[in-house]
């Protein structure tokens, strides 16, 4: 294992899913999610609802060995009559299961469809939102700066305003709404959105946060419910 190996968290919805990558060795990605096709040497499972009290974290992960390009019908001949039987996945040759203790938990039990991350990031990481590294350290100043001030904030968080659907380097979720904030030179942000200043997290963007933050009824408790889920590669 070496630090920079690039590691791909994905969603398991469904319990067979882990049987199979336990005993079979292997598991499938949808081809049209997978842009990126098997760029990388290791996977994670981030389980949903179905796995009780185990949801919402990610508990397991394994070496990639290899992958092949295959239907659904062929992965799964016991469900011939699902919608997706003749759609293409990657079917991804895995190593043991290796279990991640302490499991890499969401807080908010945030819904994910993948991340692509580290394996530095990966060994490191006590939240999921740890692994994201999406905007680079820059992001990563300004998120352990919230963190530190209080507002527990999310990292490439999903926002809906006004019917358009955004996701944004970081976000506090709150009570009546969600503060978004974006890096310098986003090209689509949502209405209201606060941009992060290139001079770096100091006093005038963490006082801004707190008036927003009071504005919207005050941060949204972690693990305050379980409705969200992951988008399933079903």
């Amino acid at each position: 294992m070496h630090p920079d190996d690039r590691v791909l968290v994905a969603v398991m919805s469904r319990p067979k899913d882990l049987v199979i990558a336990r005993d079979q060795g292997w598991y499938r990605l949808p081809e049209e999610r997978t842009p990126r096709g098997a760029a990388f040497e290791y996977i994670a499972f981030y389980f949903t609802a179905a796995f009780g009290d185990h949801a919402w974290a990610v508990h397991y992960y394994a070496r990639r060995l290899g992958h092949e390009l295959v239907t659904r019908r062929d992965l799964l001949p016991d469900e011939p009559d699902h919608p997706r039987a003749g759609a293409r996945y990657l079917k991804l040759q895995l190593g043991p299961l290796q279990q991640r203790l302490p499991p890499i938990v969401s807080l908010r039990w945030r819904r994910i469809s993948f991340i692509h991350t580290t394996w530095d990031r990966f060994e490191a990481a006590a939240e999921i939102n740890d692994l994201f590294a999406e905007g680079g350290e820059f992001v990563d100043r300004f998120y352990h700066a919230l963190r530190e001030g209080g507002f527990n904030p999310e990292r490439y968080y999903p926002v809906r305003e006004a019917g358009l659907n955004y996701v944004v380097d970081l976000a506090v979720p709150c009570c009546a709404g969600v503060l978004a904030l974006t890096a310098p030179g986003t090209e689509t942000s949502p209405p209201g959105a606060l941009s992060l200043p290139l001079t770096g997290p100091g006093p005038d963007l963490l006082n801004a946060v707190r008036a927003e933050v009071k504005r919207l009824g005050g941060v949204l408790p972690q693990r305050l419910s379980r409705a969200a889920g992951g988008a399933s590669p079903r």
